[in-house]
């Protein structure tokens, strides 16, 4: 933590107790498709955001892949130490997991993926007239943006995946999108799926602060007490620098007050804004304000710490399944209301 001045209160551990919970019904019937046109597909490419390496692990599609290929490509590595990814490539091998880092910016680290289809697809031309890839992910890591790049890589076309920076924009399964013409490559687009029921409150806020889950279900300041929590564990770190403060503190409070002042985010009356001051704070670090960051711990213990979290985590029974039907639904009829109000 490179703030000038010191810490009047150090934290050692974040601690919240309430997971937050996101599966609206488009995610089930996702699912279901992903299920359904799986026989029909070459190789899966699963991808995940290289800000969180294990918090964007969604074990649903193990049991969906099953035993077919997959290359896992960890999206948004931009925005991550480019330390981590031995670390990475190393855990996931352990796994039977190949792993490729991607930024959709750069072509060469998009044609990687191209050259895996490509390996496929030429070592039987019999077997595979035309290979099929599904792309999957958790939402928000960066799948339509992936398949855009592929697209633009391998065959010099524009758009042909919706992207937005707001998560759930793709509800429904795309029809095929070439992306190379030889040997003739075609990927299918999937909306992304949450986990039902993330096992670690703090690995749900991890997601919801790389926008995985929509804000306005996570609680925001929640995700800036934990982002707030991080940068001071971190080294090398200025976000007082960054957000024009003078000096670090551990009280996500006294920051909202100085970085509120600091933007003059006022309501009438003169009044700070400590919504406002917040969401600069959060969107600061998802636009990689404050650098290359991680917020997974990948040292030995918690990465299996985390796997045995996981493996705790059973599949949803018929129940949860039905009561994350009715959640769903009551979150949409919530977001509606909230919609007629605001208008």
């Amino acid at each position: 933590m490179a703030c000038a001045g010191g810490l009047r209160l150090t934290r050692t551990s974040f601690v919240h107790e309430k997971s937050i919970s996101w599966f609206p019904g488009h995610m089930m019937a996702g699912l279901r498709e992903m299920r359904d046109q799986m026989r029909t597909v070459d190789l899966v490419v699963e991808t995940r955001d290289a800000r969180i390496p294990l918090s964007s692990i969604n074990r649903q599609f193990e049991q969906i892949v099953g035993r077919k290929r997959r290359v896992v490509v960890y999206n948004k590595a931009d925005l991550a130490p480019v330390a981590i990814q031995d670390a990475v490539r190393r855990e996931m091998a352990m796994r039977d997991q190949q792993v490729l880092f991607t930024d959709t910016s750069i072509n060469r680290s998009v044609k990687k993926i191209l050259g895996v289809a490509s390996e496929i697809a030429l070592s039987d031309p019999v077997k595979y007239p035309q290979l099929v890839v599904m792309v999957v992910g958790m939402p928000n890591v960066g799948k339509s943006s992936l398949i855009n790049a592929l697209r633009r890589t391998g065959i010099n076309r524009g758009k042909a995946a919706s992207t937005g920076a707001k998560p759930g924009v793709t509800r429904a399964l795309s029809s095929r999108i070439r992306v190379l013409d030889t040997p003739p490559v075609y990927l299918v687009d999937t909306p992304g799926v949450m986990i039902p029921h993330i096992p670690d409150p703090v690995a749900a806020i991890k997601v919801a602060l790389t926008g995985g889950i929509k804000d306005n279900i996570a609680d925001e300041a929640v995700l800036a007490d934990y982002l707030l929590f991080r940068l001071n564990r971190l080294d090398g770190v200025d976000y007082c620098s960054v957000l024009g403060i003078d000096a670090p503190t551990d009280d996500i409070g006294e920051l909202l007050q100085k970085l509120g002042r600091k933007i003059g985010a006022l309501r009438r009356g003169g009044e700070l804004d400590l919504d406002k001051a917040t969401q600069h704070f959060l969107r600061a670090f998802r636009t990689g304000r404050f650098g290359r960051l991680c917020l997974d711990d990948l040292d030995p213990q918690s990465v299996a710490a985390h796997f045995q979290r996981s493996a705790e985590d059973l599949p949803l029974s018929r129940s949860q399944q039905a009561k994350a039907r009715r959640a769903a639904h009551r979150q949409r009829a919530m977001d509606r209301a909230r919609s007629r109000n605001q208008d």
